[in-house]
């Protein structure tokens, strides 16, 4: 049996042990508290709780579901009632199993989350966190946020984790926040989540990033959807970016998701506050997929002067003092990205491999960037900012593809302020496409080993006459 259906057997399970208060009830009613029930979760004669207990109220029913949570129930059921369950920010606890019903929906309240801070929930380092939802939507109101009557700011998240550990989060689809969709960081005293699973998750139309991680140890992002992030830089649909040297990337593995339509980079790491004293990082991007419009489209199909989209994989800001390890990316594709389909940018040949197994990078630069001037090509290597590196390369592409329809370098290097060189780029890239120049890494590159081979797309059909 899949660990999916087990999941959905273990719902309904919970749901039958709960009782038959959600199907008794009128949709939206207020009245469908139960003291009694209530009373039996705090005495610990009942471990699982339904949320309705406390009081659904249609109109603000936060301190029913913060109550349901703060109670000593193991596993709080939020059951759908025909209604918006609309809450203010909601603080989680430690030992916690939160299950969201098919069909509900979690509704930021209209006027509130004026702090720039206030997300839907959040959990400061606590431990033994669960959050089930198949078929739930957490909701918040991204277009009142980015609004006049809102401070401006960025991290009014939909699920936040600061310093936990042993979470898992499966089945929900987190939109319109006010921040990042989902959101994984340090805590004042513990500086990484450790141990945290994001599973078949989509996370939608987010202020700031589909998923930002700032520090993790044993991350593991599956079978996940993030797309439409627009509204604040870097507007990625996953950001690994830390915020200071103390903090880490170990064994994050990022596999079998989706990146669709986000305003920035679909795929980000961003590595400058760590030094070489930092511990080694391991990122790992595993059959992931990036794209802007939807699959099939060709060139032609884009015709939106404001299409927006950045590259598919971009790595940046490594420096000659920066963290060692590996940062792969194996079995990931992109296909009409805005811009490169891979840029790394002001990346040292000392510091952390990057390397890129099996990878296929497919019609680049849909998006008109009218006002940029720099280099179109698939895959770009760009020094922006001398201070961080002199000694640009370190990337090696193992059996990789371009599939292109213009005649230019599979791969170029620019620099854009000085005449510093590349150097220790290794393994092949297979071009299908029109002919072009193979490679433009500058005369000053070394130790190149990178071999670059074009196979002409076939002709198309002729028409029937």
């Amino acid at each position: 049996m899949s660990k999916t259906i087990r999941a959905h057997r273990s719902l309904a399970l919970v749901t039958l042990f709960v009782g038959s208060l959600a199907s008794a009830q009128q949709p939206g009613s207020a009245d469908v508290s139960d003291p009694a029930a209530v009373a039996e979760v705090e005495a610990g004669t009942r471990n699982v709780a339904n949320a309705a207990w406390w009081g659904f109220d249609a109109e603000d029913s936060t301190d029913a579901l913060q109550a349901a949570i703060n109670s000593k129930a193991k596993t709080v059921v939020v059951p759908y009632v025909g209604a918006p369950w609309i809450v203010r920010p909601i603080t989680l606890r430690s030992n916690l199993e939160l299950v969201f019903e098919p069909g509900v929906l979690i509704l930021a309240k209209k006027g509130e989350f004026k702090g720039g801070g206030d997300s839907l929930f959040r959990a400061v380092e606590m431990n033994d966190i669960t959050i089930r939802g198949y078929g739930a939507t957490l909701r918040m109101r991204k277009k009142d946020y980015q609004s006049p009557e809102y401070e401006r700011a960025e991290w009014r998240m939909g699920i936040s984790f600061s310093g936990c550990k042993r979470v898992l989060v499966e089945g929900v689809r987190v939109e319109s926040t006010g921040g990042d969709g989902l959101y994984v960081g340090s805590g004042g005293a513990t500086r990484w989540c450790e141990d945290v699973t994001i599973r078949n998750c989509v996370s939608h139309d987010n202020h700031r990033q589909g998923l930002s991680v700032i520090s993790a140890v044993n991350l593991l992002v599956e079978n996940c959807v993030f797309s439409g992030t627009s509204g604040t830089p870097p507007e990625a649909g996953i950001d690994l970016e830390c915020d200071s040297a103390d903090e880490r990337f170990v064994n994050c593995v990022i596999r079998n998701c989706v990146f669709e339509n986000n305003s920035g980079h679909a795929m980000l790491v961003y590595l400058k506050p760590m030094t070489s004293e930092s511990e080694p990082v391991s990122i790992r991007f595993e059959n992931c997929h990036a794209r802007m419009g939807s699959p099939g489209m060709t060139l032609d199909d884009f015709t939106d002067m404001d299409q927006k989209g950045w590259a598919g994989m971009s790595i940046g800001a490594i420096g000659d003092n920066g963290p060692k390890g590996t940062i792969e990316f194996i079995n990931c594709t992109t296909e009409n990205t805005g811009k490169e389909g891979v840029k790394i940018y002001d990346k040292s040949a000392k510091s952390a491999v990057v390397r890129f197994i099996n990878c296929s990078w497919k019609q680049p630069w849909v998006s008109s960037f009218r006002e940029y001037g720099g280099l179109r090509v698939p895959v770009y290597v760009h020094l922006r900012r001398p201070a961080i590196t002199q000694d640009m390369g370190g990337i090696e592409f193992v059996d990789c593809h371009v599939y292109d329809t213009a005649p230019r370098p599979a791969i170029a290097f620019y620099d854009d302020q000085t005449d510093t060189s590349v150097r220790d780029i290794s393994g092949s890239i297979t071009v299908h496409g029109p002919e072009g120049n193979g490679v433009k890494l500058g005369p000053g590159a070394s130790n190149i080993t990178l071999q670059v081979q074009t196979i002409p797309a076939p002709a198309p059909a002729a028409s029937p006459e």
